[in-house]
């Protein structure tokens, strides 16, 4: 039976093939007690056996060294440092000692609560985090119950297959063989899931979170695979094979010219220059902003210290991952984002108790005031670091003036320390805020007089004007950072920044929409910052619409009265100069009429 399943574009590219499901399963572990004088043994055998994985996944890590690079194979070190943590070890030896539960048993059961503990924040970050939970547990639990590691070769597979399962963890995606698999189709995981990035290391074409597809699969099914709409057509007929093909050649002629656009200036067409900068994670993605033609970091996310760990990161560890960044961007500016902790991000030596509605509680900024001590530490290690280049710190979710003089207090006071110490520091650095709540928008022109820059987060600022948890899957046609209400916030936050002669920038997803990209255009803000792997799209839609028609299509915008009118007077200008289906499928915009009054 023919059908079609939607879900997450993970990796580009379109194929077309048979099916091949993977019965990939955490193997069942038996409820087993043991009696007192068998406890000491079942400690031993599960540390045996932690010990068994972590040298596996380093064997794992290695082989990726040699056929992805060094980058790729630092997805692997969660895993290992995860296997020595107090927590997941304490819990699993608690349970043998106290329960006499067998290791297995022990090691399932404290593997399901920190899962169910970290599933509930929702954050991508913590879901991905997941998937190394269960790709350990899973090796843990072979381990103890004497079974061999899974067969993911499929040396018996003659024909190239299109692979589908329930979700693949890291070290399985890693050991594919790029020959025998086409693509690859999960019901679970994100697009910045650790097997979705190997994906793309691997230039394997991907769709995850499509549901139930491994179970209404039926082997050896003929599917077409679209990467980068993120759509899979289970027995397609010969006119979608044939449209399939022909959107497959116009993708890769697409691809090809944004290659050639990389290193080329991001100016429109009537000669308006554009900052393009980078989002990273991680230190070692700085190199890959660098070659994706990023002219600086825009956001440089600090979460990865505390995350998922147990104790606070120390001074010179922060210290050396800024310079990393620095030494990449010597003379370019890095806007580095203090730690945005709380809401779904709360690291594991925090142990705080839950919120019932923690996007609106404790966090980002004020997570970070309220413990100076861990907040002294970033900021110290950020001005150290200053002496590399033009470091810029960046303040998540202010609301109010005074969470910024508090924040200069306390660089000023780090920063009389390490002259008495005689530490090298540049004081010519710069301090802004990020642009994340209506109240901030609302106050833009106050908070401008206290910042040498803004930076508009538009995935918080979309979410809190319009009261939509963006996580929440029921309520994401809700989520429209076309919203006139969203539009008339950043253009009061654009004025308040020429007025005061800073500079904007935006670095949430909007700028990686080029309906987003055409609208911030229009409103003035020529800085944006995203993705990396965004960034030749994005250079794409500068290069080819001239701001002045940007800016009348806006003016326009500013006035319509729903989110659809917005879109139609958008859409309707800039396919004059692009063809939107293009992009990638998360851009996919249905193009509407203006509603008559």
């Amino acid at each position: 039976m023919s059908f079609i399943r939607d879900g997450i574009p993970a990796s580009p590219g379109i194929v077309v093939g048979p099916a091949f499901v993977l019965p990939w399963e955490v193997p069942r572990v038996p409820h087993v007690t043991v009696g007192a004088d068998e406890v000491d043994g079942e400690i031993a055998r599960f540390h045996a056996a932690r010990h068994r994985a972590q040298e596996r996944i380093r064997e794992i890590q290695s082989q990726t060294v040699g056929r992805l690079g060094h980058v790729e194979a630092q997805i692997f070190e969660p895993q290992i440092l995860m296997l020595d943590d107090s927590e997941l070890i304490n819990g699993t030896v608690a349970y043998i000692r106290d329960n006499h539960l067998s290791a297995p048993r022990a090691f399932e059961l404290r593997m399901l609560e920190l899962q169910s503990a970290w599933s509930r924040s929702g954050h991508p970050m913590i879901t991905d985090r997941i998937n190394d939970l269960v790709d350990i547990q899973v090796r843990v639990i072979r381990e103890l119950l004497g079974l061999t590691d899974q067969d993911v070769n499929l040396g018996s597979i003659e024909t190239p297959v299109i692979l589908v399962a329930r979700d693949l963890t890291p070290t399985i995606t890693v050991q594919l063989d790029r020959e025998r698999i086409l693509g690859i189709a999960t019901d679970a995981g994100t697009r910045t899931s650790h097997s979705a990035i190997l994906a793309r290391s691997l230039d394997l074409p991907a769709v995850v979170s499509l549901t139930d597809l491994a179970e209404r699969i039926v082997p050896g099914q003929e599917l077409i695979l679209d990467g980068r709409m993120g759509r899979v057509i289970v027995e397609p007929t010969e006119q979608e094979k044939r449209h399939y093909r022909e959107r497959d050649i116009r993708i890769r002629e697409w691809e090809q010219e944004l290659i050639l656009l990389a290193h080329l200036d991001a100016v429109t067409p009537d000669h308006q220059h554009v900052l393009l900068r980078a989002n990273i994670d991680l230190p070692g993605d700085a190199k890959s902003a660098r070659s994706h033609g990023a002219r600086g970091i825009g956001l440089y996310r600090t979460e990865f210290f505390v995350v998922g760990r147990s104790k606070e990161p120390e001074e010179e560890e922060q210290y050396r991952c800024y310079k990393e960044v620095m030494d990449v961007f010597p003379d370019e500016a890095v806007y580095i984002r203090t730690f945005d902790l709380g809401g779904d991000k709360f690291p594991l030596f925090l142990h705080m108790p839950p919120e019932e509605n923690p996007f609106l509680g404790w966090r980002a900024i004020r997570v970070c005031l309220d413990l100076p001590d861990m907040f002294r530490t970033q900021l110290r290690a950020m001005l150290r670091a200053t002496v590399h280049g033009d470091l810029r710190i960046m303040l998540p979710l202010v609301n109010d003036v005074s969470e910024i003089q508090r924040t200069r207090q306390l660089l000023d006071e780090e920063a009389d320390k390490l002259r008495a110490e005689g530490i090298p520091f540049n004081d010519g650095y710069k301090l802004g805020v990020m642009i994340e709540t209506p109240a901030a928008a609302l106050t833009a022109a106050e908070l401008a007089r206290h910042s040498d820059f803004f930076s508009v987060g538009t995935n918080d600022l979309v979410q809190y004007t319009l009261a939509v948890d963006r996580g929440n899957a029921r309520l994401a046609p809700l989520y429209n950072p076309f919203h006139p209400a969203v539009i008339r916030l950043l253009e009061k936050t654009a004025r308040a920044g020429r007025d005061a002669g800073i500079e904007v920038c935006v670095c949430g997803e909007m700028a990686a929409n080029p309906l987003g990209v055409f609208v911030l255009l229009g409103l003035g803000i020529t800085a944006f910052s995203v993705a990396p792997s965004s960034l030749p799209e994005v250079k794409k839609v500068i290069r080819s619409v001239p701001a002045a028609d940007a800016r009348e299509a806006v003016a326009r915008a500013l006035h319509a009265a729903t989110p659809d009118d917005v879109i139609a007077i958008l859409t309707s200008e800039i396919s004059r100069w692009l063809d939107l289906s293009l992009f990638s499928g998360r851009w996919n915009i249905e193009v509407v009429a203006p509603t008559t009054e």
